[in-house]
């Protein structure tokens, strides 16, 4: 739900109708990304504090600078909150903004791959390393060489290689790199560079890994998102195009590139036979959610699958402070999704 709609909304009786309810409430959690390490579901989500800055939508009201990572032993079960396990300020090229983030583990290292603004405003991504699951992770110096933009997403696939999807539009700056360099030009603006409506919409990236997990192996590449007739989703597909909150998991042998579609509030999904895609659009996953942002992962656990994801009710719809959601996502014989609802 977006934000101008929340004024008439009564929370009680939302989130009586919810399909689920906030697993983390001391404090603000988004972005959820769920991996199963150890026999556990360990959850990296970005950390929403109250900065005090005026909604715009470049996100500058978005101004988290820690991470927590939790755990939990169960789906229903208790998040475990196992504290800071990165801080802006042990980021050397980091200033400020660190958004959702992602992690994956190798030969028993684990890795955080995370978005941050450098002190010239540009975000890029970072990796830091631990020896366990929930942390402390010692960062990298410098950001992956050749990152832009937000919303990492790492994803390995059955022969061992390991890809980084990402990219974000409007605040997450991807249209300034339309030209592959950086467009500092009229930073106020977070819709200057998009392209017209008529024109496709522009697209996420996906760079394999090295073996170290610390750098591109690649030079990025855009992932296609397809239509029923396979043609490009234009710009104006506001319902179906790319946003930001790229993720890829793998089901009955195909690949499932999941995203958000930002000003509509959508989680949508395309399939495709390779992880480099293309991908053809294939439904909704989630509909809309209190709050603007809407971003999720999917994770399998003890055979079911189900959707992370986060929606603005416990804060009673303030769009930057928002609480992690699980919900058990069910398909069909297809392949295809069933859409949730998030409130009945």
């Amino acid at each position: 739900m977006p934000e101008d709609s929340i004024d008439h909304i009564n929370f009680e009786e939302l989130n009586s109708k919810a399909i689920s309810k906030p697993i983390v409430t001391h404090l603000y959690t988004a972005d959820p990304s769920a991996h199963v390490f150890e026999n556990k579901i360990y959850i990296y989500p970005s950390h929403d504090v109250d900065a005090g800055e005026a909604f715009d939508d470049l996100g500058s009201h978005f101004a988290m600078e820690d991470y927590h990572v939790f755990s939990m032993d169960s789906i229903e079960g208790n998040a475990k909150d196992h504290g800071i396990a990165l801080h802006v300020n042990d980021v050397k090229w980091a200033e400020k903004q660190m958004w959702a983030p992602d992690a994956n583990e190798k030969d028993g290292k684990y890795y955080l791959f995370f978005p941050a603004k450098d002190y010239e405003g540009i975000f890029r991504i970072g990796v830091a390393v631990s020896d366990l699951p929930y942390g402390p992770f010692t960062p990298q110096p410098n950001a992956i060489k050749s990152s832009f933009s937000i919303d990492p997403a790492v994803f390995k696939d059955d022969d061992g290689s390991y890809y980084m999807y990402f990219g974000g539009i409007w605040g997450g700056q991807l249209q300034r790199w339309r030209k592959g360099v950086f467009n500092a030009s009229q930073p106020e603006s977070p819709t200057a560079f998009l392209p017209k409506d008529n024109e496709p919409a522009l697209l996420p990236y996906v760079a394999k890994m090295t073996d170290d997990l610390l750098q591109f192996d690649e030079s990025p590449k855009e992932v296609e998102i397809l239509d029923e007739n396979g043609n490009l989703l234009l710009a104006g597909d506001n319902d179906r195009r790319f946003f930001e909150a790229a993720w890829l998991h793998k089901y009955n042998g195909k690949y499932y590139f999941s995203y958000s579609t930002g000003d509509t509030h959508f989680i949508c999904y395309a399939i495709g036979d390779n992880p480099y895609g293309p991908f053809t659009y294939s439904g909704r996953i989630l509909n809309p959610v209190v709050g603007w942002t809407s971003h999720h992962s999917i994770c399998e656990f003890k055979g079911k699958w189900y959707l992370f994801y986060h929606d603005s009710s416990l804060s009673k719809g303030v769009t930057h402070l928002r609480s992690v959601k699980i919900a058990e996502i069910k398909y069909n014989d297809d392949g295809t999704i069933q859409t949730l609802n998030p409130y009945n």
